[in-house]
């Protein structure tokens, strides 16, 4: 499946900013299953420097300065991706839980996918006690990662509550298990937050998904929204398997990876600061389609 993306964002300011620096994480990447054909990202007022590079876990790093008093920042991005994954594996096949906690903690690799980086506390998910406790359910005696770990997926769909509300992009993990409410950044931290309490990588995933109208509904442009799901790591044989615990799905092909990293932290679409004063608004709008030739 080739994709047609379009990620618009816009801040509007109360009173006039007179300079502005950004980081953004907004053009995809390159993934196992994934391959970017074009992609490109434009910004109004035109900035005075605009670079691109990478971060260490390999994503795409946009850097912008605007030097030009402006009152609305627009950022847009573009990218056609074409995504083809394999069939997942059957999640009795993969080793047992215990044997890939053991792996990861012998792990020697530094590379931005091994998952020593993806064991520990990071700056938006703590290891808390009645997460680890919840996902503990899920991890009997031997039982196989994936299978375990889908298991785990299906019960935060069903005790946990799509609420756009109940939670902001600073909500702590144990902040939205007490509610057991939030949006999908809130469920990929609590996944991780107890998978990495027993000791398993997790790794947060930013991206899109596809998504359908109701029958006999039109599609309606920019309706779409960022989405996140959860990396799983099954050892060296399988590798790295998303899943998704808000429509408790194995990512396939209606995926769309962006960046990745240890929380949201990590791949923030939009970072920086502004000179200026007073309050600003922000909105997103996202597109996705399926390219037609």
């Amino acid at each position: 499946m080739i994709y047609d993306i379009r990620h618009i964002t816009t801040y509007r300011y109360d009173s006039q900013a007179s300079s502005a620096a950004l980081a953004l994480r907004l053009l995809p990447r390159d993934d196992v299953g994934q391959r970017v054909l074009e992609t490109r990202v434009s910004v109004s007022p035109h900035p005075v420097e605009q670079n691109q590079d990478s971060d260490f876990f390999g994503n795409n790093l946009t850097f912008v300065r605007i030097d030009r008093p402006h009152t609305d920042l627009r950022v847009e991005a573009v990218s056609r991706v074409k995504v083809e994954r394999d069939t997942p594996m059957a999640p009795a096949l993969t080793p047992s839980w215990e044997t890939i906690r053991a792996a990861a903690a012998s792990a020697s690799s530094l590379s931005c996918t091994c998952p020593a980086h993806f064991l520990y506390p990071s700056r938006l998910v703590s290891l808390h006690a009645p997460a680890m406790k919840y996902a503990e359910k899920s991890f009997t005696r031997a039982r196989p990662v994936l299978e375990a770990t889908i298991d785990l997926m299906g019960r935060i769909k069903r005790d946990f509550a799509y609420d756009q509300e109940a939670t902001a992009v600073s909500t702590t993990v144990p902040e939205a298990f007490e509610r057991r409410r939030g949006v999908c950044q809130d469920f990929a931290h609590v996944m991780i937050s107890g998978m990495r309490g027993l000791g398993l990588p997790a790794c947060y995933v930013s991206g899109y998904i596809r998504t359908t109208p109701p029958e006999g509904a039109p599609r309606l442009e920019g309706a779409d929204a960022s989405h996140a799901w959860v990396g799983v790591w099954c050892g060296p044989e399988f590798g790295w398997l998303g899943l998704d615990p808000t429509n408790d799905l194995v990512v396939a092909d209606d995926h769309i990876v962006l960046a990745f990293g240890r929380d949201y932290a990590d791949v923030s679409p939009t970072s920086g600061v502004f000179v200026g004063s007073g309050h600003h608004d922000l909105s997103v709008s996202v597109d996705v389609r399926a390219h037609e030739d």
